[in-house]
Order: C-alpha cells, then sequence, then structure tokens
C-alpha cells in the first residue's frame, strides 16, 4: 500500500514540476504570420465552392425516400420472422 502512495506522490509531483516550465516561444508559436490563409478568404472560398441548393433537396429527397424503403422492409422482415416463430410453436 505503501509503494502505491508513493508511486502515486511522485507522479503527482513529476506533473506539478512538468506544469511549471516555462515557454518563452509560444507566444511567437502562435502568432497570425503562420496562417495558411486569412478567415475573410477562408469564407468567401467556401461561398464559392458550395453545393446548389436544387442539388441537395434532390438529395435530401431521395436520402428520405431510401430510408422509407428501407424502414418498410424491415417491417415486413418483422413480420415474416413473427410468422415464422409462432408457426414453430
Amino acid at each position: 500500500m505503501k509503494k502505491i502512495a508513493y508511486a502515486a506522490f511522485a507522479s503527482v509531483a513529476a506533473l506539478a514540476l512538468a506544469a511549471c516550465g516555462s515557454s518563452e516561444n509560444a507566444s511567437e508559436d502562435a502568432a497570425a504570420e503562420n496562417v495558411e490563409m486569412p478567415a475573410e478568404e477562408a469564407m468567401t472560398s467556401a461561398d464559392a465552392t458550395a453545393v446548389p441548393s436544387d442539388v441537395a433537396t434532390d438529395a435530401a429527397t431521395d436520402a428520405a425516400a431510401a430510408a422509407t424503403e428501407a424502414g418498410a422492409a424491415a417491417t415486413e422482415a418483422s413480420e415474416a420472422a413473427t410468422t415464422a416463430a409462432e408457426t414453430v410453436n
């Protein structure tokens, strides 16, 4: 039990010492000069590559129809399994 307590204390002490370390270059690493693209350019390029609304609407309609068909098939399979189970009993 004492070994576990000593190991826990040593771990906490090591983490505390590591957390107290200084980093003089941290603000330099996060400078805006390192950014690949300014935010304004990123937002305008996203608008240019957006999917047209009619394509997105068609895709959503197709996905809804496929989900409805899958739900109907699952219901039929469930009913068939219930009928088969009732027949066995």
